[in-house]
């Protein structure tokens, strides 16, 4: 995947999540095919973490539920990084092996989006709007 496509109003409903959640990590599933993402379902961060998150099983299990009733995929994970850039950090990169679907990080000191899939190592690929 060369991009990831996602509309106006759904990057700002993720950053304003972000923003909401700080100082801790924010989270959300996002929905769509292919490499556009039409839909989100912002989730709760259960460890409360400004350096960690996790979605709970009970709430991955609703969203997947959620993809399928909607005749949707699961293409991303969303997270932010309250106090550092828009990287994945090595326990992004661990999960990023068990969800590989597309990453989008909010870094909430630069207040931008960067994405990234794991092929062999971590690549960035283009977030575009439409």
């Amino acid at each position: 995947m060369q991009k990831i496509i996602l509309s106006q109003s759904i990057l700002e409903n993720l950053r304003k999540h972000a923003e909401n959640e700080q100082p801790n990590e924010s989270c959300a599933i996002l929905f769509g095919k292919e490499n556009t993402v039409s839909d989100t379902f912002l989730t709760e961060n259960v460890e409360e973490s400004p350096v960690n998150f996790t979605i709970s099983n009970e709430q991955l299990i609703e969203g997947y539920k959620m993809a399928e009733e909607k005749s949707l995929e699961v293409v991303g994970i969303f997270h932010s990084h309250p106090n550092s850039e828009a990287f994945p950090s090595n326990t992004d990169r661990k999960f990023m092996e068990t969800n590989p679907v597309v990453w989008i990080i909010y870094s909430g000191v630069n207040k931008d989006f960067r994405a990234f899939v794991l092929e062999q190592e971590i690549k960035e690929i283009e977030i575009s709007e439409n």
